[in-house]
């Protein structure tokens, strides 16, 4: 509990207010050539996110990322898609290798749609606000993870954990951007994400992830702003791995 405790106050006071929705980070904490590593996780708002990568050699890799959304209330509907690719540099350190370093980068797009309502007192309709946009995206990102730093008993059973960390950082503009119809002009922001992730080993290929973050844009913008934090959970398949760097 001393893990998830200091993320809720922030978690809770996130919205999709933004065009922009951050995914998960890929943290596929490679460490030989030839692994495969798989992740889905969903969040509380139902974005959900597939994360893939494949090691190429000892230190390079390739990344598959993806999301969708399609969350309906009354008074406001969020569909969103989004797609990303990257490539980048893994490495293990320390004296038993279980530290692991990776540095990612790579490019992407999404699209939006929001409607947003406005009711009387009587809940009469009186306005509906319908956005729809197009974005593209590039990214850097810096992952640290140690491995089995620790244990977590549940039901008297003893679990490893892995703990993480990954600072993203997002370009993102908007492209085609319509408001009821009518083209709008198109926004751009910086965005830091920095995510923390716990994952409880269930096996030597599965683990559950838990995964919270926020994000910080570093221009005002009225609709490409930072609205929305990362907090989901998921699993994490990791295949291929040498026996030598453990779960």
């Amino acid at each position: 509990m001393k893990i998830f405790v200091p993320f809720i106050s922030i978690l809770l006071l996130s919205s999709c207010s933004s065009i922009y929705i951050p995914s998960v980070p890929n943290t596929p904490m490679l460490t030989t050539q030839g692994e495969i590593a798989a992740g889905a996780h969903i969040s509380l708002k139902g974005n959900f996110n597939f994360n893939s990568a494949y090691a190429v050699t000892n230190h390079f890799a390739l990344l598959a990322n993806g999301a969708t959304m399609n969350n309906e209330k009354d008074k406001k509907d969020i569909k969103h898609k989004m797609i990303e690719f990257g490539a980048g540099y893994f490495d293990t350190f320390g004296p038993d290798k279980n530290r692991i370093l990776e540095i990612y980068a790579g490019f992407g797009s999404g699209k939006s749609e929001r409607v947003f309502r406005e009711f009387d007192k009587d809940n009469f309709l009186l306005n509906t606000d319908l956005q729809e946009s197009k974005y593209d995206k590039k990214f850097i990102q810096l992952n640290y993870s140690s491995k089995k730093v620790d244990n977590f008993r549940l039901f008297g059973v003893d679990f490893g954990l892995n703990y993480g960390t990954a600072l993203r950082m997002s370009f993102v503009k908007t492209n085609d951007f319509f408001r009821n119809g009518v083209l709008q002009p198109n926004e751009d922001n910086i965005f830091l994400e920095p995510v923390f992730f716990t994952r409880m080993i269930l096996s030597d290929e599965v683990q559950l992830q838990y995964t919270s973050g926020s994000n910080f844009g570093l221009k005002s913008r009225k609709f490409l702003n930072a609205g929305n934090s990362v907090f989901s959970v998921g699993v994490v398949v990791n295949l291929g791995r040498l026996s030598k760097y453990g779960k």
